[in-house]
């Protein structure tokens, strides 16, 4: 599991390089609204509203979040509260702390993080399968 982590971090980093940041928010700074972004955005100060991208959302260790997000990528090591549906995947390191229910195909946790809320994991099919259940019911 480890050497899979490695890998995976190590394959993200060499991404990002290519990729900019479009979006960054520092320790200092904070912001309440409606966050819309591209690509990838960085947050390491105190949000408060609405998160929707079609990228990759980096929470730093400084982050104070209270938002409800949705995202291809989530990676936590902050603080977050608030529901959050990922296309792609969900990670949570340390010290990340986490307080809402979670939606996406794959979702990742280290030890000793905190996460208190329920979670879904299914990929888009699975989920437009459900969707298409029909309903029988006997009567007089």
């Amino acid at each position: 599991m480890d050497r899979m982590r490695t890998v995976w971090r190590s394959e993200v980093a060499k991404r990002r390089k290519d990729q900019d940041v479009n979006v960054f928010l520092g320790s200092d700074s904070s912001l309440e609204g409606l966050l819309t972004f591209t690509g990838e955005a960085r947050l390491d100060g105190a949000f408060k509203g609405q998160i929707k991208g079609t990228g990759r959302l980096w929470i730093g260790p400084t982050a104070k979040i209270e938002a409800n997000v949705e995202a291809a990528q989530v990676i936590i090591s902050g603080e977050l509260i608030g529901d959050i549906n990922a296309t792609d995947r969900i990670e949570l390191t340390v010290p990340g702390k986490l307080k809402g229910n979670i939606s996406a195909p794959l979702v990742v946790m280290d030890e000793g993080v905190n996460f208190e809320g329920h979670c879904s994991m299914a990929s888009g099919e699975v989920l437009e399968e459900a969707k298409k259940v029909t309903l029988l019911a006997a009567g007089k």
